[in-house]
């Protein structure tokens, strides 16, 4: 994994989710100040998400057009040149016109950063490669998520939009370090499409994700809304949790051969994580808040890595473009979709409805969704 390539990859991806992550969770709180209510303001990550989607089905076919390199650097610049924009105005109007732009580069980044991870990286090692990865994109959001609501707090908004403006251009000089060009594999197939069968096999890992995904996100955007205090503390052991279940996963996954195995008892853990968050906002305090964020992160985390390597696996060899779409398109819709249904539930019924609501929704995932017996090789 120590290539020049995978290195390079790795920074871009800290510098890209920097941007990203510095936002997240102040977008909305911008958005209020000029104007919007909960709904409104939990829209802006919406919009973003749905941004982000929509572009991730087209991003097979660009890496076919332009190579992984090109693809990187126009993700990194649609994500950070238009957040420059922000300081301007609080308008929410502005700001779901910025998110929409920035949502196109981000699901540019994150299905092209997804797909180099099985491009370069031999299939026996990609559970591991695939922790390394999320720690990239973890560790950003480790220490800007809670860094970003401090500086909101202690700096004032200015120079937080600004960051999210400057870190994803500092993927660009990075990205330049990859080939223009992947050798093609031996055996590859002409287009970057999935084995037969994968349609069907990829439905029970992507809503797996699309609920964990609404799960967390929904508690990243729903926090800093409801006025809950300690939620810097929150957000952190949230995004350090993932962290620990991530890279777990995927050591777990190739040493033991469970990958496949694991996303049903990670998304119980999200389960009970989310209904440990609203048992805590209705008395018990921020100590229980921060144990279901903690178990909301470890079972989310987990969820990404297992069915990541899981869609790897069930697309076939050298279609990692086609899997990584799926993933990373129930990856950022769940966000979304987590982030606006959740801030509306806060608006109706306030926070602890908001996760427990999600609680419900990660426990019918666990009715519907069959455990896997292990990804099924393409």
């Amino acid at each position: 994994m120590l290539t020049r390539s995978f290195l390079a990859v790795l920074g871009a991806t800290l510098a890209a989710f920097g941007g990203y992550a510095v936002l997240l969770p102040v977008l909305p709180l911008w958005a209020t100040v000029g104007g919007a209510g909960p709904a409104l303001a939990g829209a802006t990550t919406g919009v973003f998400m749905a941004a982000t989607v929509a572009a991730q089905l087209g991003v097979p076919a660009l890496l076919r057009a332009t190579g992984h390199r090109t693809a990187l650097i126009l993700g990194a610049v649609a994500l950070g040149a238009p957040a420059a924009l922000l300081p301007l105005s609080a308008s929410p109007v502005l700001s779901l016109g910025v998110a929409v732009v920035r949502g196109i580069g981000f699901g540019v980044l994150t299905v092209t950063g997804a797909a180099l991870v099985s491009d370069l990286v031999p299939a026996r090692m990609h559970g591991r490669a695939s922790g390394v990865y999320g720690l990239a994109i973890g560790l950003p959001q480790l220490a800007l998520l809670t860094g970003g609501i401090w500086a909101w707090s202690a700096l004032g908004p200015t120079p937080v939009l600004v960051a999210g403006a400057v870190l994803p251009l500092l993927a660009v000089p990075t990205a330049l370090l990859l080939p223009r060009r992947l050798p093609a594999r031996p055996g590859a197939p002409a287009a970057d499409t999935p084995a037969p069968g994968f349609a069907r096999a990829a439905v029970g890992p992507w809503l797996v994700m699309v609920v964990c995904a609404a799960s967390a996100g929904g508690m990243i955007t729903v926090l800093p809304l409801a006025g809950v205090g300690g939620v810097a503390a929150a957000l952190f052991v949230l995004t350090a949790a993932q962290l620990v279940g991530r890279s777990a996963a995927g050591e777990l996954g190739d040493r033991l051969g469970l990958t496949g195995r694991l996303t049903g008892p990670a998304l119980g853990l999200t389960a009970l994580g989310a209904g440990v968050a609203a048992w805590g906002l209705t008395g018990p305090g921020t100590a229980a808040v921060l144990v279901g964020a903690g178990l909301v992160g470890v079972g989310f985390g987990a969820v990404q890595n297992d069915t990541l390597v899981t869609l790897f696996a069930r697309a076939g060899a050298a279609r990692s473009g086609a899997a990584s779409s799926v993933w990373n398109t129930a990856y950022d819709s769940g966000t979304g979709l987590g982030a606006t249904a959740l801030a509306a539930v806060l608006g109706a019924a306030g926070a602890p409805w908001s996760f427990g609501v999600a609680a419900l929704a990660c426990v019918a995932a666990g009715l519907v969704v069959r455990p896997e017996r292990g990804p099924a090789r393409g």
